[in-house]
C-alpha cells in the first residue's frame, strides 16, 4: 500500500500545483521554459503513474475487503463511466456545448470515473485510489473554475455538431474499454 499512496502522492501532487501554488508554477515555468516544465512534469508524472499501477497491483494480491458491493451497483458504474468516457471525449473535440458549459470537462469526467469505480469496488486499495482521484478531481475542478471567474475566461458556444461527435467517440472507447481493453489490461471484466 506504501507504494500505491507514494504514486498518488506524486501524480496527484505534480496534478496540484495549479491549486495550491500557481504562483510558484508560472515562476518556475518562466524560469525554465515551457518545454523543459512540461518534459519535467511528464517525467514526474509518469513515476508517480507507474508507483500507482505496481503498487495498486501489489495490493489486489492480498486485498483488505471493506464491503462487497451490490452487483447492480457494477451496472450503475458502467452509466456513470459511460458518461465520464463522453465528458472527457468533450474536453478534446472542438467546438462542443459541453465544454463551453463545463469549462473542463475532463475533469468532471475524472470525477465520475472515480466515483464510479468507488461504487462498484470494496478494498482498501479501491477506496485509496479512487477516492484519491475523486477528491483531487474535486479540487482541481473548483480552482480550474475559480480560475476562469478571475481571468473572465469564455469558452466558445460549441455546436451540436460538436457535441454528438463528443458522444459518438466516448461510446465507442467506453465500449472498448469496458467489453475488451479493461479486462485485458486489470484482469477485470466489468460485464462480466
Amino acid at each position: 500500500m506504501i507504494v500505491l499512496i507514494l504514486g498518488l502522492v506524486i501524480l496527484l501532487g505534480a496534478h496540484s500545483v495549479r491549486i495550491f501554488a500557481d504562483g510558484w508554477r508560472t515562476a518556475q515555468v518562466a524560469r525554465l521554459g515551457l518545454n523543459t516544465w512540461k518534459a519535467l512534469f511528464a517525467l514526474v508524472s509518469l513515476a508517480g503513474f507507474a508507483l500507482i499501477v505496481i503498487g495498486f497491483g501489489q495490493a489486489r494480491l492480498a486485498p483488505t475487503v471493506l464491503w462487497f458491493p451490490p452487483i447492480a451497483l457494477r451496472h450503475v458504474a458502467g452509466l456513470i463511466t459511460l458518461l465520464s468516457f463522453v465528458l472527457i471525449a468533450a474536453a478534446y473535440v472542438p467546438g462542443t456545448r459541453i465544454k463551453a458549459k463545463l469549462g473542463h470537462p475532463m475533469l468532471a469526467g475524472v470525477k465520475g470515473w472515480a466515483f464510479a469505480h468507488l461504487l462498484a469496488n470494496g478494498s482498501l486499495a479501491d477506496v485509496v485510489l479512487f477516492g484519491s482521484f475523486l477528491a483531487w478531481g474535486v479540487l482541481d475542478f473548483r480552482s480550474a473554475r475559480r480560475r476562469d471567474r478571475a481571468a473572465g475566461t469564455v469558452y466558445p458556444a460549441g455546436t451540436v455538431k460538436g457535441d454528438l461527435t463528443a458522444v459518438a467517440v466516448g461510446v465507442v472507447v467506453w465500449a472498448v474499454f469496458a467489453f475488451w481493453l479493461h479486462g485485458w489490461l486489470f484482469s477485470v471484466r466489468p460485464f462480466g
